[in-house]
């Protein structure tokens, strides 16, 4: 058995390697019930990349937001962000290849917790893994 740190930050372990298919910049959806429509990625936490590359995200990773649409006390407010789900294909180790329909990600509270209450749509299983308070509210996870 492997002993892994889990804590509201996420688990801390090896990540198998999914494409990054959120840039910044790049305008995404929010799945969660706080009242935010689109967020638009500013940062990607914990990137590591090369000059003159845009950093980019994959499903599980940490972001930085900044909400476009929703209420006015959310929009133009920072967050941090989980991203659940991304339409470029997710290959897993068993073969099979998972895609969705949108680009979505959940708001999170600067310590690790959920700000909303209810996740809509499916998560990946990538990201289920990665942040147990995610999975624990999740409907479907894929």
């Amino acid at each position: 058995m492997s002993s892994r740190a889990v804590s509201a930050k996420g688990v801390e372990e090896y990540k198998p390697y999914i494409t990054r298919a959120i840039p910044v910049s790049a305008v995404i959806n929010c799945a969660d019930n706080t009242g935010a429509k689109t967020l638009k990625v500013i940062q990607v936490a914990r990137y590591k990349g090369r000059l003159r590359r845009l950093p980019a995200a994959s499903v599980g990773d940490q972001i930085i937001v900044v909400v476009k649409k929703g209420p006015p006390q959310l929009r133009k407010q920072v967050f941090p962000a989980v991203l659940i789900r991304q339409k470029y294909p997710i290959r897993r180790v068993s073969g099979v290849r998972v895609s969705f329909e949108d680009n979505a990600a959940v708001l999170i509270t600067p310590e690790g917790d959920l700000k909303g209450t209810d996740i809509r749509g499916p998560v990946a299983a990538e990201a289920a893994e990665r942040w147990p308070r995610i999975a624990s509210i999740a409907t479907m996870i894929i």
